[in-house]
């Protein structure tokens, strides 16, 4: 989008602005409606808490929100396309139908062309979008606890070993396997720095990154992988603590986190886990500090090793973690993140000592 992120406030104002000059290079996502629009779209602006701000239309889609239907993004994007334009209206007509390169060839077109014209303006070929637009649609059908060939009929699917397939790669298990069962959930929590991902279970956190992390997609697809379960989009009680938990933190208050987290990683990342949730607030480690914490003070390189393996930011505090030499190192959601959170937190204790001071 730009070399420095603008700020989910600057995205917002100019969200209300209208400012046609984001068109293109950012678009937004409206968690309350599960659509995403072009800056310019007249509809009623969401409230700033209900938007999340993505870079490319794949991103949306892959988030699960659709293309609104007044501003359309995916047509009004860039010059206008006759191609792209008809497949995309074919589209949005029978959403759940199940597009095949010979559908393509019966209206003319070459594959070929399709997938180049298609990647290049969206990221995506038409027949992924086609498949994310089904498969979504699916999985809430499964996760509801309905018959499976009601999923697949609903999905557009006359042929139950493509369903099967499609719902395997796309959320991580097979579709009887999704039938009523419990699908970890995912949602945005907005926060000052930045978007993240939340996504828990019934019971605990799995997974709380910087929504522009670029290992998040890998993080995701192993953790379906470990877990054995699909991700779909949702809220639950632990996101909703980790979130109010998160509010708190970013207004100032040092009470320690709460939620519960599930327990992936080796006993020795837990280990090191463990002992980052123990450097207090306002604190800094080193990775030889780290290590003598937990009584392996050789295993210094391991221990950087699980520091860069946790999946559960700002609650497991790797931010916390710096060079031997004072110096910031390496952190996945950036190193202006990692500046800003130690100086908010130096910020905390600071406060927190002014006021025990006037009371005491």
């Amino acid at each position: 989008m730009l070399f420095k992120r603008p700020t989910h406030d600057t995205l917002y104002t100019a969200l209300v602005n209208r400012d046609a000059a984001y068109d293109g290079f950012a678009y937004v996502c409206v968690t309350s409606t599960r659509i995403f629009c072009r800056f310019t779209c007249t509809a009623r602006k969401p409230k700033p808490e209900n938007c999340v701000f993505e870079e490319t239309m794949a991103a949306c889609m892959e988030a699960g929100f659709r293309p609104c239907k007044r501003c359309r993004p995916m047509l009004a994007y860039g010059a206008p396309d006759p191609l792209v334009k008809g497949l995309l209206e074919a589209l949005e007509a029978d959403p759940v139908r199940r597009w095949s390169e010979d559908d393509i060839v019966a209206l003319g077109h070459d594959p070929s062309t399709v997938r180049r014209s298609f990647k290049k303006r969206f990221g995506m070929s038409f027949l992924e979008i086609a498949r994310l637009r089904r498969a979504g649609q699916a999985a809430q059908t499964l996760s509801r606890g309905e018959p499976v060939i009601d999923a697949q009929l609903d999905a557009g699917y006359e042929s139950g070993s493509g369903f099967r397939q499609a719902i395997t790669q796309l959320f991580g298990a097979a579709p009887a396997d999704l039938k009523g069962r419990s699908l970890l959930k995912a949602d945005w929590i907005e926060t000052p720095i930045g978007p993240m991902m939340a996504i828990a279970d019934e019971h605990a956190l799995h997974l709380l990154e910087f929504a522009d992390r670029p290992a998040l997609p890998n993080e995701i697809r192993r953790l379906q992988t470990l877990n054995g379960q699909a991700v779909t989009l949702g809220r639950n009680a632990v996101i909703e603590q980790i979130a109010a938990e998160l509010s708190d933190y970013f207004h100032g208050a040092p009470a320690p986190f709460q939620t519960r987290l599930a327990g992936h990683g080796t006993a020795f990342e837990r280990a090191v886990w463990q002992a980052l949730r123990q450097i207090p607030v306002g604190v800094t480690r080193s990775y030889s500090g780290l290590a003598a914490d937990i009584d392996r003070p050789t295993a210094v390189r391991a221990v950087a090793r699980a520091n860069g393996a946790n999946q559960i930011a700002i609650v497991i505090a790797c931010h916390r973690v710096i060079g031997a030499d004072g110096s910031l190192s390496g952190y996945g959601g950036g190193l202006w993140r990692k500046q800003w959170l130690l100086e908010h937190e130096r910020r905390m204790v600071e406060r927190a000592n002014e006021k025990h001071a006037a009371n005491g």
